[in-house]
This record gives C-alpha cells, sequence and structure tokens, in this order.
C-alpha cells in the first residue's frame, strides 16, 4: 500500500524539480517565518484577550499588571497545548484545517463586525449571544464529524456526503453558523433593552468619510 500525503508533496516539489539546495533552504526559511509571524501575532492575540479582556475586564478588575502578565502567559500555554494537539491530529491536510479556521472566525467574528458598521441597533447582549450561537453551532458541527479535538474515535458520525446536513461539509458550515449569528443577534436585540444613545450615534459616524462632515448634507451633530 503506498499513500501519496499531499503535504509532503507540496514540501517535496523542491526536491523533485533539482532546485539547488541553497534556494531549497531560502524557500524553507520563508515558509517558516511566515509560520512563526502568524503564530506569534495569533497567540499575542489570544493571551491579551483572554488576560486583560475576560481577567482584568470581567473576572478580577482589580489586579495588577505582574498578575495579567501572569495570567497572559498560562492563556498562551494553554493556547500551544490546544494547537500542538490539533497538530498531531489534524482534521485533514492545510486546505481543509484553514477552511474549518475561516468557518469558526465567520461564524463567530464576521457578523459581530458587519452589524457592529451597519445595525446601530444591535446591543451588546444580542451581539454576545449571536455569536456563541454561531460559534457554538459550527463547532458542534465540525465535532460532530471530526471527533473531539480530532481524536481518532470521538466522532459522532462518518464524515461522508450521506451523513452531512443537507449535503454542507464540516469546512463550509461556517456560512451556516454566520446566518445563526445574524438572526441571533437581531432577535435578541429586539426584545433587550437598545445600546445607549451615544453608541448608536457611534456607529453611524463610523460610515461618515472623514473630512466629509458638514458636507453633501450629513449632519453628525448630536
Amino acid at each position: 500500500m503506498i499513500k501519496v500525503d499531499r503535504d509532503i508533496v507540496v514540501l517535496a516539489n523542491p526536491e523533485i524539480a533539482q532546485i539547488p539546495n541553497w534556494v531549497i533552504a531560502l524557500v524553507a526559511d520563508g515558509g517558516i517565518a511566515a509560520a512563526l509571524s502568524t503564530a506569534a501575532g495569533l497567540l499575542l492575540a489570544i493571551s491579551s484577550a483572554i488576560s486583560h479582556d475576560i481577567v482584568k475586564g470581567i473576572i478580577a478588575k482589580d489586579i495588577d499588571g505582574k498578575t495579567e502578565l501572569m495570567a497572559g502567559r498560562i492563556a498562551m500555554a494553554g493556547a500551544i497545548v490546544v494547537a500542538g494537539d490539533l497538530g498531531l491530529h489534524p482534521p485533514g491536510f492545510v486546505g481543509q484545517v484553514v477552511a474549518l479556521a475561516f468557518g469558526l472566525v465567520a461564524s463567530s467574528i464576521f457578523p459581530a463586525l458587519m452589524m457592529g458598521i451597519f445595525a446601530k441597533h444591535v446591543n451588546n447582549t444580542g451581539a454576545v449571544c449571536g455569536m456563541l450561537a454561531g460559534l457554538g453551532s459550527t463547532l458542534v458541527y465540525i465535532f460532530w464529524f471530526k471527533g473531539w479535538f480530532f481524536i481518532p474515535g470521538t466522532a459522532m458520525a462518518a464524515d461522508n456526503a450521506s451523513n452531512w446536513l443537507f449535503g454542507i461539509a464540516p469546512g463550509s458550515f461556517g456560512a451556516i453558523g454566520a446566518l445563526l449569528n445574524f438572526a441571533v443577534a437581531l432577535s435578541v436585540s429586539s426584545v433587550t433593552a437598545p445600546p445607549p444613545e451615544h453608541i448608536q450615534h457611534l456607529v453611524e459616524d463610523v460610515r461618515v468619510p472623514m473630512g466629509s462632515r458638514g458636507q453633501w448634507g450629513i449632519n453628525t451633530q448630536y
């Protein structure tokens, strides 16, 4: 039995083409640098979000900078462990993993950003509920076919078209999660208190180009 791994084929292309070793080294250095820079930025964003926005902003508002830094380091270590587990048990080749990642982003962050610009009546409760609904539904759908943290043997159903909901692959379910996000956020915002008036004006002001105040009949005074 011969198995052709698509990732290995891509990595072996320079050697197959008989490119000089020093050129292969430069190409490999570029790939490693790109991976490290992307990973460093993502880890910094994860640790900052957990330590500053959650720990200091919600859980323990009186902590000092040293404790907040330690919380960020712990969060970064946890993110590395999760990423390492995903690397050991990938749900597919690189393209599929990227599709899953962008599906999660599309189901959680994208609707919140769009409504934050164009829907001034969406409040924080609606936005949070929408993100939880979109992200949760997408994660459940992915784990249902890929397994919990992609550990072999933990999937609830075989990953094939006959089991998919309406024929939607796990890597493409982010669009459905985004629609659920929009629906839940708008529904919850309609039955809860509206955002403060200055926030609604801020949302309107975001769409006004810089330097256009007072021109073309645009009135941004409030």
